[in-house]
């Protein structure tokens, strides 16, 4: 079972994830957005570490709406709505209960991704966040490795794709052959969940 210190550790190993990677972000988004994706999300979820830090959350569920109201508030863009979307919708899906197993963390993030397709009228092959979420979710039965894994490999793959929604699409096929930053980042937050249970485990 998965606590709201699971959840806590989570969202400071995303941000630190972030940290470390904000200026490859930007450097993915700089020839098919506007060069500020890496410096948008490090920004938000510097937010969300000191939110959490600050109010200490006791639930699982509340973990992740307070970290998806802080990135609305912090995240310029399309970025900020998207993620918020994404870990409120999981957020409330979780409820109240102060621990949650794998297996409702799951329906809770497909929940999330569920909102953040009908929020950007993305679907899977759009070169969006949404190709690597989706993967991302359909392996967690396998476990957040596999999660991990295939988040990665659904942002790689999105690197031939033309761009159909989001800022990119303006490019038309100029954005062929960039890897998409939002699947990126997508990835990142995906494998700081598969860190977080790995080191929980140790």
């Amino acid at each position: 079972m998965l606590d709201a210190d699971f959840f806590r550790r989570w969202m400071t190993a995303t941000a630190a994830s972030v940290d470390r990677e904000a200026d490859r972000l930007t450097a993915l988004d700089s020839p098919i957005g506007d060069a500020d994706h890496g410096s948008n999300l490090q920004r938000g979820f510097t937010a969300v570490r000191a939110a959490l830090e600050k109010e200490a959350p006791q639930t699982p569920g509340a973990v992740l709406t307070l970290a998806g109201r802080q990135l609305i508030s912090t995240v310029g863009g399309a970025s900020g709505p998207l993620y918020g979307t994404l870990l409120r919708r999981a957020g409330k899906l979780l409820g109240d209960d102060a621990e949650v197993s794998e297996e409702l963390l799951a329906q809770a993030l497909r929940a999330g991704v569920d909102g953040v397709m009908t929020l950007g009228g993305a679907a899977p092959g759009d070169k969006t966040m949404v190709d690597a979420l989706v993967p991302a979710v359909d392996a967690l039965a396998d476990g957040f490795a596999a999660a991990r894994d295939a988040a990665e490999q659904g942002a790689v793959a999105t690197t031939p794709l033309q761009a159909r929604k989001g800022r990119a699409s303006y490019l038309g096929e100029r954005s062929i052959g960039h890897q998409d930053p939002g699947a990126t980042s997508s990835a990142l937050l995906v494998a700081a969940l598969a860190e977080t249970a790995e080191a929980g485990r140790e």
